[in-house]
């Protein structure tokens, strides 16, 4: 059965709720047969997809490209798609076209977009046209530029009593889930307790109502770094190198392919 956005909303307080990224109709199908409640076509793709040192490059045409593919292998889970840097920021009105459009072209079921309370009209405004809304608190990488590093966010009085105020905002403006992105365990937990919707955490700890990892991340695709958050449940890079590399030695050697692999 397709979840849906009520649905996500109905598992506050009764069940965890699994989300993982994907950006391709393979990861998206294996991840949706899996049982994963919430695929993310995350901005995140900048850097395990295209190489990129940061997630600020990433286009809408780039995210609706990779979101379509996501659509087509993911028949059940709830389709997210990033709102790329730049594509809410600056005015409204834009961000509801640009949200519009990711929803139109792609099938998805709803957007994400960093930021508090400055964002507040615009979220309420993309949420009014009929789009649904994740927020993103926390460590907000499209920030990475003034933060300077990728280190926990809400570590200090200040900056905790600000997110705690924060999710207060984006729950009054609309949104139907929060992301909360490396903070400490407490800080989730609290924030957790006092919104009533969904909370889905990334090196946030257990309390919140769920989490997500990146797919390439948590399979071991990738290992250009690995975050603090990160658990690795298999180690598929090793596999395809050892993979490649037998089959270099095999062709090499003239040992592929056999008549087993020829038309005959």
């Amino acid at each position: 059965m397709a979840i849906t956005v009520p649905k996500i909303k109905d598992m506050k307080d009764k069940e965890k709720i699994s989300m993982i990224t994907a950006y391709d109709y393979t990861s998206a199908r294996i991840a949706d047969e899996a049982g994963i409640d919430i695929i993310l076509v995350g901005d995140s793709l900048a850097m395990v997809m295209q190489g990129k040192s940061s997630t600020i490059p990433v286009t809408v045409d780039e995210v609706i490209y990779h979101a379509k593919m996501v659509r087509q292998g993911a028949k059940n889970a709830l389709i997210v798609v990033d709102m790329p840097f730049m594509s809410y920021q600056a005015d409204y009105v834009e961000a509801i076209r640009n949200a519009g459009r990711i929803l139109k072209e792609t099938g998805c079921d709803a957007v994400k977009l960093e930021g508090g309370r400055e964002f507040v009209p615009t979220i309420s405004s993309i949420v009014a046209a009929g789009i649904p809304v994740m927020g993103h608190l926390g460590l907000t990488p499209q920030s990475i530029n003034i933060f300077g590093s990728y280190k926990a966010r809400g570590k200090d009085e200040a900056e905790a009593t600000k997110i705690k105020e924060d999710a207060k905002f984006l729950q009054e403006a609309g949104v139907f889930s929060i992301v909360l992105e490396s903070v400490p365990k407490q800080l989730a937990k609290e924030i957790t307790e006092s919104v009533n919707v969904p909370t889905i955490g990334i090196g946030a700890g257990v309390h919140t109502d769920g989490q997500v990892l990146v797919f390439h991340d948590m399979l071991g695709l990738f290992d250009d770094f690995k975050p603090k958050f990160v658990k690795r449940y298999a180690h598929l890079k090793k596999d395809a190198l050892d993979g490649v590399k037998q089959y270099i030695k095999e062709v090499k050697a003239g040992e592929f392919p056999t008549d087993e692999h020829s038309y005959l």
